[in-house]
């Protein structure tokens, strides 16, 4: 996220498109300075940085991210988009770790991806890219705007457990010094409020919650029903078994002032749906394969990605996953 931003993402009218900028993190993105200055192509990245090195070490990223996220999410890879998302990076050590992503949404149809991150190399590798990228899958899949809540809250249990552990301190000092959102609210939130710190804190938390108890499958198909009729009540119900947004802030509050405990082991080891069932929802723009890969790119793992892979399989580091300090 992004600290200091007066709006942190906006829907505009454009031609009949919805136009969709979802803001990361929250230091600040940088401006002037550190002009990227070399690039490195990869199937569906574009990627702007200061050294080639660096520019190939994220587009890399990027397209692992891509690939593994997707089927932890959706149950299969996403198809290769039709042009390249462009990437610019600012890479320093003094810079706090952000992110912007924008992409439009047209009769069924997302395209036009710009992202833009910030922050020290390893932030932008461990926390920064996976989380803008979770946005270019969610946007892949559902086809429209998620809930901002929903969004962020899910894109930041990606990121690094230094990270989520910071979200858990924002989110105690919220909670105690009345910055907190009832959840009615948030849940009908479709854009950014202007206090924009607690919805991330907050959306955080109680993607969390949900993931843990369920997986990150069944918190897919929890939103695809809450989307389907903005009855959200209903799709708790459904999903999680709590019967109206009201109750399940009572039951998420307890969680958080029992410590944010793990759930039981029969629910934290609920089975996804099969791939089967997800591969006809993610659509992409190009009817191409993914482009081969070679060379140790090809199976490189990204060096952080042991940290973010099976996040709720390790121990529970303090409080939700989430942004950071950036």
């Amino acid at each position: 996220m992004a600290k200091g931003l007066s709006r942190a993402g906006r829907r505009l009218p454009a031609c009949g498109r919805l136009i969709l900028v979802v803001i990361a993190c929250l230091p600040g993105l940088a401006s002037g300075g550190m002009a990227a200055a070399a690039g490195h192509r990869t199937a569906n990245f574009l990627v702007e940085a200061p050294t080639e090195a660096l520019a190939r070490k994220i587009g890399d990223a990027a397209e692992q991210y891509r690939h593994t996220l997707a089927i932890e999410w959706t149950g299969s890879p996403l198809p290769r988009w039709s042009r390249p998302c462009p990437i610019t990076a600012q890479v320093a050590p003094h810079l706090g770790a952000g992110g912007a992503t924008s992409f439009v949404f047209d009769r069924g149809e997302v395209f036009n991806w710009t992202m833009t991150i910030q922050g020290s190399e390893e932030r932008i590798l461990d926390s920064v890219l996976p989380h803008e990228i979770t946005h270019t899958i969610f946007a892949s899949h559902f086809r429209r705007p998620l809930p901002r809540w929903a969004d962020e809250g899910a894109c930041t249990t990606v990121e690094h457990p230094v990270e989520r552990a910071r979200q858990h301190r924002m989110l105690i000092e919220f909670l105690t010094t009345g910055r907190g959102i009832a959840f009615p609210q948030m849940f009908a939130m479709k854009e950014y409020p202007a206090d924009v710190l607690p919805l991330y804190s907050q959306g955080y938390s109680l993607a969390r919650y949900l993931i843990e108890r369920g997986g990150r499958h069944k918190y897919m198909s929890f939103v695809a029903d809450g989307l389907a009729n903005e009855n959200w009540s209903r799709a708790l119900e459904t999903h999680y078994g709590v019967p109206t947004v009201a109750q399940m802030q009572q039951v998420w509050l307890d969680w958080v002032k029992q410590g944010c405990p793990a759930p039981p082991a029969s629910l934290a080891a609920a089975a996804p749906p099969p791939a089967a069932a997800w591969a006809a929802t993610t659509r992409g723009q190009s009817p191409d394969a993914p482009a081969a890969r070679s060379g140790p790119a090809a199976t490189a793992p990204v060096a952080t990605s042991a940290a973010r892979t099976s996040v709720y399989a390790q121990a529970r580091v303090a409080g939700p996953s989430a942004q950071s300090d950036r």
